[in-house]
């Protein structure tokens, strides 16, 4: 069982500018030698995806079809969301704690999970609930915007585990949460 957290950020720290928007991810020139960072990898490994409200909106914003394929994602909301029929039989609303969520998606059988969005990642580091942090670095500071890490209740100590650097400038880091 592992939660991982795959995600790219500004140099200074920032998932998303102020309005939301990830236009910053296009300031570096991706070419086919780059790849896909891994994700294809990251999304093979999981069973199922967590994300807050604010990312499944952000998504379902993108000019793209529904990129999680057939996998199961919960997204995490105290509000109504409304989801596409094309879609309804793998994405759900859940309101929980992120042990709730946990649990709940270990009942269903999903162990390895992958957790998105600014605020339910610290949600979930803050329990010190995740295993696996893969941040992808975009070498541009935006000065402002939603932040990937937020107040902890306590410092999590973190084993760094490789370090990579494309030919584009983003260097992608991985580390394991020691526990």
């Amino acid at each position: 069982m592992k939660n991982i957290v795959f995600c790219a950020m500004s140099l200074d720290g920032y998932i998303a500018d102020k309005d939301g928007g990830v236009a910053f991810l296009d300031s570096v020139e991706h070419s086919p030698e780059v790849g896909d960072y891994g994700y294809k990898e990251i999304i093979g490994g999981i069973d199922a995806l967590v994300m807050g409200r604010n990312t499944y909106d952000t998504v379902l914003g993108f000019d793209v079809d529904w990129p999680y394929g057939d996998k199961t994602v919960l997204v995490v909301t105290h509000r109504d969301i409304e989801i596409a029929d094309d879609i309804q039989d793998r994405v759900s609303s859940f309101a929980g704690t992120p042990e709730e969520i946990i649990s709940h998606l270990n009942a269903m059988g999903k162990e390895n999970l992958y957790i998105d969005g600014g605020i339910i990642i610290q949600e979930f580091l803050n329990e010190n609930l995740i295993d696996e942090l893969i941040i992808t670095v975009v070498p541009i500071l935006i000065g402002e915007g939603i932040a990937l890490f937020g107040p902890l209740n306590n410092d999590l100590k973190l084993i760094t585990e490789s370090s990579k650097q494309f030919e584009n400038g983003i260097v992608q880091l991985k580390y394991k949460v020691a526990k």
